[in-house]
């Protein structure tokens, strides 16, 4: 289950180490550190930033990135919730009175 938070995450530093998912953000701060070499290769997903793959592949993995999808949904949600408060606005704006008498 993928959210299950003690399900087993391979580091992106060292293929040897497995992590606990709700570890893993800060596991992969820690190797960052260890790992400079290897981190110099690796790009952050834009839409998870737990998401590390090699740079050369980064397009490859945005193009089929799971996250992505709920991201694109997050944004059509605000945009649908925005327009139904425009919709259901009504104006409470008035002229102000008019002194002038063209006659």
């Amino acid at each position: 289950d993928i959210l299950d938070p003690e399900r087993l995450i391979q580091c992106p530093y060292n293929k040897h180490h497995r992590i606990r998912a709700c570890r893993f953000p800060y596991h992969l701060v820690k190797c960052q550190e260890s790992y400079p070499e290897v981190a110099k290769e690796l790009a952050t997903c834009p839409f998870n930033a737990r998401h590390l793959v090699p740079r050369a592949d980064l397009s490859h993995h945005i193009a089929k990135c799971n996250d992505k999808g709920f991201l694109e949904q997050d944004i059509v949600n605000q945009y649908s919730g925005f327009q139904r408060v425009q919709m259901n606005t009504v104006s409470t704006w008035q002229a102000p009175p008019c002194d002038e008498d063209w006659e």
